[in-house]
């Protein structure tokens, strides 16, 4: 397929993206306009993150709400290999190196964005990321040998599939606050314009659909936690994010339950 995505656009140059855990092979375009392509057979794994048809319906989605994002030039399936070609969005990502100046408003703008994003009607969004779909998948996923253990946050090195499922299950919410979710909202995933801190747009929104509002909230104040990858943000950096999107008093076990089930995709 990826031969005949080329002689497609052959007026481009082929440059292959190598940050990310997508699953699926990421190209970016150069060219006019420049453009993004990701192509990946269908995957064994059932979460809609890793089927490109699924993030191509949720652009098109997304798109039609006035919802900055990527926009669909082609998509397709054919003999089990599925791609997306998209318009490239601008702007620099949220977890790019920011002066110590810039940083509060990259923060405050991240989560202005998600609270408008989490306003959308969820009534009007077709995808269910809910519990009801997601845990079934965690336990397909762990019970079929589809958990990177070694890809886990540090409090779970070493931990077993079935460990992860039974923590799991142990603490799972009495309640669900349901809001249109990113579903992977970190700050590689985000992107701004670095004059204005607009959100310019939101990328690899293949987990986009109604979910805990703490399902986007769990996972971008772990980006905002201190690490090896990203040593310019820090816990403040989080308690600033939260603030500022409205959530107080934080649920903190829903915050851990939500990071734990991020460890089965």
């Amino acid at each position: 397929m990826i031969e005949t995505l080329r002689r497609r656009y052959d007026r481009h140059d082929w440059v292959p993206v190598t940050v990310g855990k997508s699953g699926a092979g990421v190209w970016r375009l150069d060219g006019s306009p420049p453009l993004y392509a990701k192509i990946a057979p269908r995957s064994e794994h059932p979460d809609a993150g890793f089927d490109v048809a699924s993030e191509a319906d949720r652009l098109d989605w997304l798109g039609a709400r006035g919802i900055p994002a990527a926009r669909v030039v082609d998509s397709g399936e054919k003999d089990g290999i599925a791609w997306l070609v998209s318009t490239a969005v601008p702007g620099r990502t949220a977890a790019d190196d920011w002066t110590p100046v810039q940083r509060d408003a990259v923060v405050d703008a991240v989560a202005d964005f998600t609270r408008a994003l989490h306003a959308l009607p969820v009534a009007e969004c077709p995808f269910d990321r809910s519990l009801a779909v997601t845990v079934p998948d965690a336990r397909h996923a762990a019970g079929n040998g589809l958990v990177d253990l070694d890809d886990l946050d540090d409090e779970r090195s070493g931990w077993s599939a079935a460990r992860l499922v039974a923590e799991l299950e142990a603490a799972l919410p009495a309640v669900e606050d349901p809001v249109v979710c990113h579903g992977d909202l970190c700050l590689p995933n985000v992107l701004l314009d670095p004059s204005t801190f607009e959100v310019t747009g939101l990328i690899d929104v293949g987990r986009l659909g109604v979910a805990d509002r703490y399902a986007d909230l769990a996972l971008i104040t772990r980006s905002l936690l201190a690490d090896d990858l990203n040593p310019q943000f820090d816990a403040r950096f989080a308690d600033r994010f939260l603030a500022r999107y409205g959530e107080a008093p934080v649920d903190l076990a829903r915050l851990d339950f939500y990071r734990l089930l991020d460890e089965f995709f």
